[in-house]
């Protein structure tokens, strides 16, 4: 019997689902050979479970390293700490699964599932996520470093602490998502979604952000200094405390937002929408930058006064 037709024993006959809670031998001597093909030994054979039904299954720390694992399902296994980087996990379900501090840096997560899964501490890093499915999962401190992520759901996932250094994110939507002190340090973000989102001391440093959505997000003492933003859309977003300075926010929308306390120094405001925004007490503005800006009488300027802006009025200045 060939290793492909051996593993095929994971399953019963009849294609009901096996709850296996450790593993049979079957998917044992496939890790063994997975283990030595890895170590370059010629007796050894890549894994693959593709296809394969593993659902409760105790696979703690496994090496599944460069493994193929195409269309494999892993409904609430446990694989807390497994090396799955390299792999290629091709529409694989690991909903409700155990995966926290599982490695999955270089993977191929295209079509992956992962809705409710539980990866706080997990590794992203270099990951192909595209048309992945994240929607109320746990990543708590999970990395994402140089991930390449694309049409990729995190919907009301809770991603405290992640970080997306680097990261190049398109389409993604993380609407209703807990972000707070995520860090996205020079990643680059295209069409992305964060509505309602909350995303206090959220780190968006030298990030470039183009065409995105943070309606009503909860983004207080975020960091988009030195950030590239345009034709972004920060509708009613609360933006107390945010630090923008040197930021480039060309043409995005900050109508009815509520940016207190806020720093803006040098920040290029040119075609900024500011009509409705709670500018009180908002920190180092010039005239020049609130001119090139659009406000209306719902514009509540640094000075606490009415606007719309009228050069020379002084109401850039904080009242003191």
């Amino acid at each position: 019997m060939s290793e492909r037709q051996d593993s095929a024993a994971i399953i019963p006959a009849e294609g009901k689902i096996a709850v296996e809670k450790f593993p049979p031998p079957s998917l044992l001597k496939i890790l063994a050979a997975h283990a030595a093909w890895l170590s370059g030994n010629p007796q050894g054979a890549q894994a693959d479970l593709s296809g394969l039904t593993l659902n409760e299954m105790r696979l703690d720390g496994v090496n599944l390293k460069k493994a193929i694992l195409k269309s494999a399902t892993f409904l609430e296994s446990y694989l807390s700490s497994a090396d799955l980087s390299g792999t290629t996990l091709e529409h694989a379900d690991l909903q409700n699964a155990i995966l926290s501090g599982a490695d999955f840096s270089e993977a191929n997560l295209t079509g992956a599932k992962f809705a409710f899964a539980w990866i706080s501490g997990g590794g992203f890093s270099d990951a192909v996520l595209h048309s992945t499915n994240f929607e109320k999962a746990h990543l708590q401190q999970s990395r994402f470093l140089s991930s390449t992520v694309q049409q990729t759901n995190f919907r009301n996932v809770d991603a405290r602490k992640a970080t997306f250094h680097q990261a190049r994110l398109s389409e993604s939507d993380f609407s209703g998502a807990n972000l707070e002190e995520a860090v996205f340090y020079r990643a680059r973000l295209q069409h992305c979604r964060f509505h309602s989102a909350t995303a206090a001391d959220i780190n968006f440093t030298a990030a470039n952000i183009v065409n995105s959505d943070f309606t009503l997000a909860d983004l207080k003492r975020g960091k988009f200094n030195q950030a590239h933003v345009n034709r972004s859309c920060f509708y009613k977003a609360m933006l107390l405390d945010a630090d923008f300075r040197e930021a480039h926010l060309r043409h995005s929308d900050f109508s009815r937002a509520q940016l207190s306390g806020a720093r803006l120094g040098k920040a290029d405001l040119l075609g900024a929408d500011l009509r409705g925004a709670n500018l009180k007490g908002a920190r180092e503005f010039t005239a020049e930058q609130l001119t090139q800006a659009f406000t209306d009488e719902k514009t509540i300027l640094p000075n606490g006064a009415r606007g719309p802006y009228l050069r020379h009025s002084g109401a850039e200045r904080i009242n003191r």
